[in-house]
């Protein structure tokens, strides 16, 4: 019966979400971005770099909810005679942000699937084949004001032993930092 009442609760705090989010104070942004920034741990790459969308509503002033996309390129380093290749990935992603104040520091993160595209292959020495993906984080912290954002993130894409070659482990994470446009799409 707790379980119920719960789920009520949230159904209710859901609703009334959605109905306050539409009165002339909701925000709904498109947001463009480019992020770079090192691999970590560097065994399979070096860098990466690459560009962000997303699509943000705020459901209060002080926080945001949408979805989110992009791509980023990791470049693909040697490593004890390994020749690992470049690759990409490709996040479908939950967006979630939180404004103490109207403009100033937020925190944030985004949360689905990253899709690796690329070689099939790990290396170009190895027939070892590269994972197609797994669950996607990219939590920041940043500076915001109305028309732009400036943070500093991580982003990892989650793969298991997938891809790992004798003692290289497999990797697609990043620390690095973003920076995006807000493009407002009204009221």
């Amino acid at each position: 019966m707790k379980s119920m009442k719960k789920t009520i609760l949230a159904l209710g705090l859901m609703t009334v979400g959605l109905v306050s989010a539409q009165n002339s104070d909701m925000r709904n942004m498109l947001k463009v971005g480019v992020n770079g920034g090192f691999a970590v741990p560097a065994e399979n790459a070096s860098a990466n770099i690459g560009v962000d969308l997303s699509y943000q509503n705020l459901i209060t002033p002080g926080f945001g909810l949408g979805i989110a996309t992009g791509y980023s390129h990791f470049f693909g380093k040697d490593n004890n005679g390994v020749k690992n290749n470049d690759f990409g990935v490709v996040p479908v992603a939950a967006l979630i942000r939180v404004y103490p104040k109207q403009m100033g520091f937020y925190l944030g993160t985004d949360i689905g699937y990253g899709f690796i595209v690329g070689d099939k292959n790990v290396a170009s020495n190895s027939t070892v084949e590269r994972p197609d993906g797994g669950l996607y984080i990219k939590p920041e912290i940043g500076y915001h004001n109305k028309d732009w954002n400036f943070a500093v993130q991580y982003q990892k894409t989650f793969t298991g032993d997938k891809g790992e070659i004798l003692n290289q482990k497999y990797s697609a994470g990043a620390i690095g930092v973003g920076v995006g446009y807000n493009i407002p799409l009204g009221k």
